[in-house]
C-alpha cells in the first residue's frame, strides 16, 4: 500500500470522498486487527480533510470508551445519550452539529471543537462504536459528509 494519500481537491466533497474510500480499502483490506483499521481510517480522513479531529469511540460495558484516533487529547469515556457521541449511539443515527455551542450537553473535550458529526457503527442491528469528526470552523459538515461517513461506516462494521 502507497504511504501517501491521493486527492484531487479541485473535485467536490463528495467526489474527494469516493477517490478516499478506495484507498481506505487498500489500507484495511487483509488486516485482521480491529485497532490498527480504526487507526489507519482515522488518519486517512483526518489527512484527506483536514478535520480538526476524528476518532472513534467503542462501545465497551455501557460506554464509549475512547479508542484510535488523530488530533489533539480527547474525552476518555463518554456515557450513553451523553453529548453527541452518546447522543448517536443511543439513537442509533448519525447527528450532525453545525455548532456545537448550540447542542444541548454537549461535552467539550477541546474549546476549538465548532462543529461535529458522528455516526455509529453498527453489528447485528446494535451500536458498537461511532465515528466522531470535530471541525474548528462552525458548520463545516454537510449531507455529502453524512452520507459517505455512513457509507464508511457500514464498510467498517466489518473489522468487529
Amino acid at each position: 500500500m502507497a504511504e501517501e494519500l491521493h486527492l484531487d481537491t479541485t473535485l467536490t466533497k463528495a467526489e474527494q470522498y469516493r477517490q478516499l474510500f478506495p484507498q481506505i480499502e487498500a489500507l484495511t483490506t487483509g488486516e485482521p486487527d480491529l485497532v490498527a483499521n480504526l487507526a489507519n481510517t482515522a488518519a486517512a480522513l483526518r489527512q484527506a480533510f483536514g478535520f480538526f479531529w476524528v476518532g472513534f469511540y467503542l462501545v465497551k460495558d455501557e460506554e464509549l470508551v475512547l479508542g484510535p484516533f488523530q488530533g489533539p487529547i480527547a474525552c476518555t469515556r463518554i456515557r450513553r445519550g451523553k453529548g453527541v457521541c452518546g447522543t448517536s449511539w443511543s439513537r442509533a443515527e448519525t447527528v450532525l452539529v453545525p455548532d456545537v455551542e448550540q447542542f444541548p450537553g454537549h461535552i467539550a473535550c477541546s474549546s476549538d471543537s465548532k462543529s461535529e458529526i458522528v455516526v455509529p457503527v453498527l453489528k447485528n442491528g446494535q451500536v458498537v462504536a461511532v465515528l466522531d469528526v470535530d471541525s474548528d470552523q462552525l458548520n463545516d459538515f454537510d449531507q455529502a459528509d453524512q452520507v459517505a461517513l455512513e457509507e464508511l461506516m457500514a464498510l467498517a462494521a466489518r473489522w468487529f
